[in-house]
């Protein structure tokens, strides 16, 4: 993977949400990489692979968004 994440940045979900990076962080147990990020007041995390994905086109035939999160600003 060669995107990078851009902390403060603004990202839009390929199902239309806006979220805003506020972290990377790093699991305690398996020292996955997870996106820390926040949506609606509330604060989540994603394994950054996941964050860093191709939206899947054959189950979601109508977006147009190649990944499943991009930065907007």
């Amino acid at each position: 993977m060669d995107r990078e994440i851009k902390i403060g940045g603004k990202y839009r979900h390929f199902k239309g949400m806006i979220v805003v990076v506020i972290a990377i962080a790093t699991h305690s147990e398996t020292l996955e990489q997870l996106v820390i990020y926040t949506h609606d007041n509330e604060i989540w995390a994603r394994p950054k692979k996941l964050f860093l994905s191709e939206v899947d086109h054959v189950k979601y035939k109508d977006v147009e968004q190649k990944y499943r999160f991009e930065l907007i600003d």
